[in-house]
């Protein structure tokens, strides 16, 4: 089911690397389910702005190409009253199923931990759930649109989620 993967046929790598870092800068959309994931008709653009570095290594998930990472994510809200500002860590799994002459589409799961709780989720423990789209722009470069939603699996009382879209860019080494 899962296991380690050479690069040479993963989208997220290029031949012999075995290393990935990424920068990851999104704007939130709302909160909300994650509906906002796939239905950017309901989108509510908020002031608070995600940065994110991933770190990842090659791996293959029932035989598709995927990567596990580790995160370090910073959100910086403009307005106390729409949103909040926290600094988090995480490791995540991505798995690409669909991919087509350096051009793929995946999800990805993987727990969160963050310094605060909020209004929106009243836990510091929350599991992020992505969808994103990417190609390789050039030899050991890609880029990716994604949408990504956090929530605690409705553990506690308050679990509004929040969401957010954006642009990374990654390179492997």
């Amino acid at each position: 089911m899962f296991g380690a993967a050479n690069a040479t046929d993963n989208v997220f790598f290029d031949d012999a690397d075995e290393n990935s870092l990424s920068i990851y800068v999104a704007q939130s959309t709302g909160s909300g389910s994650l509906l906002h994931l796939i239905y950017p008709g309901i989108w509510e653009i908020v002031p608070m702005t995600s940065i994110m570095v991933q770190y990842s290594q090659p791996m293959t998930i029932f035989r598709f190409p995927a990567r596990m990472n580790f995160n370090l994510i910073q959100n910086i809200a403009y307005n106390s009253a729409d949103g909040l500002s926290f600094f988090g860590g995480g490791i995540s799994w991505d798995i690409a199923p669909i991919s087509w002459h350096g051009i793929y589409a995946g999800i990805g799961v993987g727990p969160y931990y963050r310094d605060n709780h909020d209004r929106w989720v009243s836990s510091r423990l929350v599991f992020g759930e992505k969808f994103f789209i990417g190609a390789r722009i050039a030899e050991r470069t890609r880029v990716e649109f994604f949408t990504l939603h956090f929530s605690n699996g409705d553990f506690t009382e308050t679990n509004l989620g929040f969401n957010f879209a954006g642009l990374s860019i990654g390179y492997s080494f």
